[in-house]
């Protein structure tokens, strides 16, 4: 088959989405995916649950060293520490912002909608809200006493402070620590080379993903919250679609049409993996490969953007809010709706890197404006298959941000981000081995052995 044909990635990961959600439909609505069952058991959640959390495991196994890199490589790259500042306040301002279209935009969709009114019923599902930690106690763990355990740990932005905090350091060194740059370099590459690897088998553990979210789920739960779920969806894309692309547009003149066709790839592994954070490595090729922002760009406002922008939660937030309000028959009012508002954009940096983040902010919103907590318990059902929505339209924000960012510091190559074919994958050259470069490498050790 000629190389024009072969079919693309994102191709193959949409089929395999697709193809999931017939056989998730299929078991589910046949009985075959009954508690205790053969299917149950040894397929969906057997087979499918291990394929499935082993691809989630593989993306999240890059995220630290790839961040961390990468970051060093960005700060380098951007070489002047003020250059640094004004990508990080623009990164801030442009994601807080976001937000607060984000659930403004939520709360106005589903208050004339009017979802949830004459319910009047009593959540039987019970939710105990986590405690989330207090602001105070974010912003003091963003400098790790412990570099190694926050990288351990997974937490973002300690990771990133300390790897900012080594590429300034690297750089007040100048030229003597040129050979540590290089090893940065080549350790971003050696990753980058690891997303390709992971990426070749996406189509699969996609296909397993999500045959087991929707066996498990079925239609029921959705038919039991149609408004809900039809107000939520609605106000997503409509964040996603209309004020994402005008605030792209806006800010940076680059075409929506094109960045939306180039994102895909990224939404589909987040709706897949519904984290962000799993997602950084396929976010952070797409944005540099595919749209051409420099790495000293996205570097920071990738991984800075999966920890702080919770477009997606917020819409959740508002939705939910106005839904549980109705079914209890509480007026929360203009007062109650601008203090959602608030808390919401607050609880974005407050939850940063919490498990559970999306029902732990719920959690603190219901608190501040007065509704029962295990309201919650309403809506728990279907978070699940929310959540992996709303990332995608997280991961979508967090790109729109690293563009606009770029384009305005003059780190974005316009010709890239409007060739249709650039970055696009081709399985067979991620895992691809050049037999000449691995005999002279095989060569070059041989010589130092000896030696």
């Amino acid at each position: 088959m000629s190389s024009g044909k072969k079919m693309s990635l994102t191709v193959k990961v949409l089929l395999g989405m697709l193809l999931g959600i017939a056989v998730g439909l299929f078991f589910n609505l046949s009985g075959l995916n009954a508690d205790g069952s053969f299917v149950n058991t040894y397929i969906v959640n057997g087979v499918f649950h291990a394929v499935g959390k082993m691809f989630v495991n593989a993306l999240k196994m890059l995220v630290v060293p790839l961040v961390f890199f990468s970051l060093i490589c960005g700060v380098c790259g951007i070489g002047n520490i003020k250059a640094l500042g004004r990508v990080g306040s623009k990164s801030f301002a442009l994601y807080m912002l976001t937000t607060a279209i984000a659930i403004a935009t939520a709360i106005t969709i589903a208050a004339l909608s009017g979802i949830g009114k004459g319910m009047n019923q009593s959540s039987d599902a019970m939710f105990t809200g986590k405690e989330a930690p207090p602001l105070v106690d974010v912003f003091i763990n963003i400098i790790p006493s412990n570099p190694i355990s926050a990288m351990a740990n997974g937490q973002m932005l300690p990771i990133i402070f300390f790897a900012i905090l080594v590429g300034i350091s690297i750089l007040m060194v100048g030229r003597q620590a040129k050979s540590l740059v290089e090893l940065a370099e080549l350790g971003n590459e050696v990753m980058m080379k690891m997303v390709n690897i992971i990426m070749s088998v996406a189509p699969y553990a996609v296909f397993a993903l999500i045959a087991k979210s929707v066996a498990n789920l079925g239609l029921e739960l959705l038919v039991q919250l149609l408004g809900y779920v039809g107000v939520l969806i609605g106000a997503l894309m409509v964040h996603l679609f209309v004020t994402l692309m005008i605030v792209l547009k806006v800010f940076s003149g680059l075409s929506p049409r094109i960045f939306l066709q180039k994102i895909r790839n990224a939404q589909v592994f987040a709706f897949s993996t519904a984290s962000s954070n799993a997602t950084i490595p396929v976010t952070l090729r797409t944005v540099t490969q595919r749209m051409g922002v420099d790495n000293s760009v996205a570097s920071f406002t990738v991984p800075f953007g999966a920890t702080i922008n919770m477009d997606g939660t917020a819409i959740m937030q508002g939705v939910a809010t106005v839904f549980i309000a109705n079914v209890y028959g509480v007026d929360l009012g203009v007062t109650g709706y601008l203090t959602v508002i608030l808390m919401s954009v607050l609880a974005s940096i407050g939850t940063a890197g919490v498990p559970g983040v999306g029902l732990i902010m719920l959690s603190m919103v219901f608190a501040q404006v007065g509704l029962p907590i295990e309201g919650i318990g309403l809506i728990l059902g279907v978070d699940r298959l929310m959540d992996m929505i709303r990332t995608a339209v997280n991961v979508s924000g967090d790109a729109v941000v690293s563009s606009i960012v770029a384009k305005g510091e003059g780190k974005l190559d316009v010709a890239v981000y409007n060739d249709p074919a650039a970055g696009t994958f081709d399985t067979d050259e991620a895992v691809h081995i050049d037999e000449e470069a691995e005999a002279e490498l095989a060569q070059t050790l041989r010589e130092a052995q000896a030696h």
